[in-house]
């Protein structure tokens, strides 16, 4: 049963975009798909959210797929429940383990339960990535904005932020602090770290150290600049809800004095000057002078610095880094018949994620850029009427990921933004 404010939305996409009807069939698809097929109400009241054709909960993912309800909250207290209930799930499973990405429904163990790390029966994976602990702390702040409902934040919750904020100060010197080791055997490259699951080595600069990125694919280079901008604005988060909420002034000081060093690192390691580009942030580094100049498919990347907070779209260093990103001067910029944009090294060369073109039109100042782009998702969703993970520039009709929940909902949010909150 799709809920009443859904069914409203749906029909003003279709009257504001009456012209484009393949436009209003994918919205129609994308919007509600979420809580269609991926959302299931657990007998405690939480709600546990797969992340489509793969039987887990994220914790990124789930936050990313119910993101685009948020403005319809107020209304609808059957999306409301839902999203208070997920809320409480992802805190459940960031005090059960902190540095896991995906869990299962029940502590069934199941999932990689041959990768050499901690393991534990509820955990799915346990690749650590920062965004992983930024994403249920943006829901709940923007829950909490939407609504004024200040439930969520229980003593579970107070728990939560007080280890998030732990971790993140204990990642600050990953090589000397951090028990975290991860190694898958026998797989890809990127799904494990080096230096027996340590990673590689790392200078101390005040960001915090990242395993892997928002893709699940390990990082080159400890700090991935992109996710500790997300921690910069989560922690301020943090500091508000300590302050109004739980008028705790020790864990108020704690986020504001983490995420001040957090954010010099990022200034002070972070910023690349290239010759041709000027100052740009790189995507990840050491802290011992080595850079990786790209940008992935996944959010947090460089190309959400403004979707995420963290800077303005009109920031000279992200103009910049904009500019670099959407070149071939990227390695994951693609170019071909039907698309140009950005991948990812977790699918084949040549593959553009829908993603990453909904990213660059939500982060557009350009009426022009904005347009071109929905023209590519209208043609590129090869006949099905749904987003996918990566699909080949010169022919859409090979993709990954038929179900792919994140990129549906970030297309209805896209839709959404233009047709009515504009």
């Amino acid at each position: 049963m799709i809920p009443a404010s859904i069914r409203e939305t749906i029909e003003k996409i279709d009257s504001k975009f009456k012209d484009r009807k393949k436009i209003c069939k994918i919205f129609e698809n994308c919007f509600p798909n979420t809580l269609i097929t991926a959302t299931k109400k657990e007998e405690d009241g939480s709600t546990y959210i797969i992340t489509g054709d793969i039987p887990a909960m994220w914790l990124r993912d789930s936050t990313t797929q119910v993101k685009h309800y948020i403005p319809l909250i107020s209304c609808d207290s059957v999306l409301k429940s839902m999203i208070y209930g997920l809320i409480k799930r992802q805190i459940m499973y960031i005090n059960i383990d902190p540095y896991a990405n995906a869990f299962n429904e029940t502590a069934n163990g199941q999932g990689h339960i041959d990768d050499i790390t901690e393991q534990n029966p509820w955990v799915w994976e346990r690749k650590y990535e920062i965004d992983s602990l930024c994403y249920p702390i943006q829901l709940s702040y923007l829950y909490w904005k939407e609504t004024g409902d200040i439930g969520i934040f229980d003593v579970q919750y107070k728990k939560a932020i007080k280890t998030i904020i732990k971790l993140w100060k204990t990642e600050q010197d990953h090589v000397k602090n951090s028990k975290y080791r991860f190694q898958r055997l026998n797989r890809f490259k990127t799904d494990t770290l080096e230096n027996r699951g340590l990673g590689g080595p790392v200078k101390v600069t005040g960001m915090t150290w990242s395993g892997f990125r928002p893709s699940d694919d390990a990082c080159k280079f400890g700090y991935l600049i992109p996710s500790n901008m997300f921690a910069v604005v989560v922690l301020r988060y943090i500091e508000e809800i300590s302050r109004d909420v739980y008028k705790d002034y020790t864990i108020e000081e704690s986020a504001k004095t983490l995420k001040g060093q957090i954010d010099t690192g990022i200034k002070n390691y972070g910023i690349y000057e290239h010759k041709d580009y000027g100052k740009i942030y790189a995507y990840e580094t050491d802290g011992y002078g080595n850079y990786n100049l790209i940008d992935d498919s996944n959010c947090p990347s460089l190309l959400s610095i403004p979707y995420i907070g963290y800077a303005k779209a009109d920031d000279l260093v992200y103009r910049n880094t904009r500019n670099f990103i959407l070149s071939c001067n990227n390695p994951y910029y693609y170019k071909g018949k039907y698309a140009r944009g950005i991948g990812s090294s977790h699918t084949p060369r040549g593959y553009i994620w829908h993603l990453s073109l909904i990213m660059q039109a939500l982060t557009s100042t350009s009426d022009e850029e904005i347009d071109a782009i929905i023209k590519i998702l209208e043609n590129t969703d090869a006949g099905t009427g749904f987003m996918h993970e990566g699909f080949d520039a010169n022919d859409p009709n090979k993709y990954t990921r038929p179900w792919f929940g994140w990129a549906n909902s970030l297309f209805g949010e896209l839709i959404y933004k233009l047709a009515i909150l504009n």
